[in-house]
């Protein structure tokens, strides 16, 4: 295989989204969400995509040699710090509805399942994660510190569903229009 710099994607920029999970999938990398709202400016750090799995070696008894490997779970993650301070985010972060500009904190709360949209892009290049089932299951510690944003730190866990827990699209790799 040829080296091939223009190979290299760099996450010059892109957006989170959160909706329901009747939100309209995504059919491409840019193609017109609906029913997903954007949560704002996400931190320097950028986005923290995980795949997980944890497996079981099984070992014959001559020798105990190795004669195979299996995958007995398997989770996939996004991790990410939100910036702004609006309501989608706040209500994301805490798993509550904001009322009255009031929201209760109940650390068990998570805010149901959702799903989410996170596009990165590179100039001309796109890609797009979209993950049709998911929870926020933890978030950071806020610090609340002069001369420093709060930030609200997030980890959504991907469901499986139809037998996936995220797509991905590769706009240099889809069909041209």
């Amino acid at each position: 295989m040829a080296l091939t710099a223009d190979n290299v994607v760099v996450g010059i920029t892109g957006k989170v989204y959160i909706g329901d999970t009747t939100a309209t999938a995504p059919t491409a990398s840019d193609s017109t969400l609906t029913g997903f709202t954007e949560l704002g400016y996400v931190s320097a750090d950028g986005v923290s995509f995980t795949i997980d799995k944890s497996t079981n070696q099984i070992r014959a008894w001559q020798n105990s040699d190795l004669v195979r490997e299996v995958v007995t779970e398997g989770n996939v993650t996004y991790s990410f710090m939100l910036l702004e301070s609006n309501q989608d985010v706040i209500e994301a972060y805490f798993g509550g509805s904001m009322v009255d500009g009031k929201i209760e904190v109940n650390p068990s709360a998570t805010g149901g399942k959702k799903s989410f949209v996170i596009d990165v892009v590179d100039n001309d290049k796109a890609i797009r994660h979209y993950v049709p089932t998911g929870e926020i299951l933890s978030v950071e510690a806020q610090t609340i510190q002069n001369g420093e944003a709060l930030m609200y730190g997030v980890t959504v866990t991907a469901y499986a569903t139809s037998g996936r827990h995220a797509d991905v699209f590769y706009s240099e790799f889809e069909p041209a229009p």
